[in-house]
């Protein structure tokens, strides 16, 4: 019983406490709340994460790194002093480069994966497989994901290639990371298994990443 209540809890209990964070962005208030931080928020994630990484690293048959970001800010630099993020973060990654994805915050809920930054390797890996018959498998997966491609775009397509090339657009792109949005309905039924799903519908691009790009 109470591991069915902690996977229908985990979303919305982190959800109301960054939206408490939220309108109370200071030490004092974080302080006093750090019982239920921990209680509410951090066990259960990292918990999260590393279940997600044994899944992951049994799927893949390789090191799945874990990682689950902290919510304090570095605000030395910047001109917003508050002193956290009002979002969850976590990271999971190969040594080649590919990784997933997952976001909480009070305004989303998302997941993704692929290669966030191609390194100068990768970069030629993608070009030259977007100049191949590779490119055109790429340009047909992508919308049966359903998802949304976020990275830093080109202004235009690198030379040699230009606005005729088929696959200009996707010859922007710095990266190939798909998110998959709207997963918080789904994360309120079972964050472990919503995540797992939405991994498994991205898959395809990471295989298509790792026989193109990842090394």
């Amino acid at each position: 019983m109470t591991q069915a209540i902690e996977k229908t809890a985990f979303a919305p209990r982190v959800r109301a406490f960054l939206e408490d964070l939220a309108a109370n962005n200071n030490r004092g208030w974080f302080r006093a709340e750090k019982p239920r931080y921990d209680a509410e928020v951090r066990r259960p994630a990292e918990m999260l994460v590393d279940r997600i990484a044994l899944r992951l690293s049994q799927r893949t048959r390789q090191r799945v790194r874990p990682k689950l970001f902290r919510l304090h800010r570095d605000v030395r630099f910047s001109n917003d002093k508050t002193p956290f993020f009002t979002h969850l973060h976590a990271a999971w990654t190969l040594p080649d480069g590919r990784g997933w994805y997952f976001g909480l915050s009070p305004d989303y809920a998302t997941a993704a994966a692929g290669v966030m930054v191609f390194d100068e390797a990768q970069t030629q890996d993608w070009r030259a497989a977007l100049d191949s018959p590779e490119g055109g498998k790429l340009a047909a997966l992508l919308p049966e994901l359903k998802g949304r491609m976020d990275s830093p775009p080109l202004v235009s397509p690198p030379a040699p290639y230009d606005s005729a090339h088929p696959h200009a657009e996707l010859l922007r792109h710095t990266g190939c990371l798909v998110w998959i949005d709207d997963l918080y309905h789904s994360l309120c039924v079972d964050a472990e298994a919503a995540l797992i799903d939405t991994f498994d519908r991205l898959a395809p691009l990471q295989d298509w990443l790792a026989r193109n790009v990842a090394r």
